[in-house]
């Protein structure tokens, strides 16, 4: 799930990546172009199965990003604003800052 939180005065956006990732992974890191594509740890909300990550990022932009499982599988957000091709044979989301 992907939240964003628009600013009247300034020009970024706080943006909240949400993964449920129930008897799945023991850690998760969301990997995206706005973190020069290194896995960033998302932090595991407690007594529950979903991990999080803010940030705050330029409104007016598209960013692409993926989650990474155990360094190992890779999962899609399905509420992803758009799938672009990433040129592996598959797909990376997208978020977009536009309003």
């Amino acid at each position: 799930m992907i939240n964003k939180r628009f600013f009247k005065t300034k020009d970024e956006v706080e943006v909240t990546f949400e993964l449920d990732a129930p008897d799945v992974a023991s850690n998760v890191a969301i990997v995206a172009d706005f973190l020069d594509w290194q896995p960033q740890p998302m932090k595991k909300v407690a007594k529950s199965s979903v991990f999080k990550f803010k940030t705050r990022l330029p409104k007016d932009s598209n960013y692409q990003f993926r989650y990474l499982l155990d360094e190992e599988l890779w999962v899609n957000d399905p509420q992803a604003d758009q799938y672009i091709p990433n040129g592996y044979g598959e797909d990376n989301c997208m978020v977009s800052t536009h309003q």
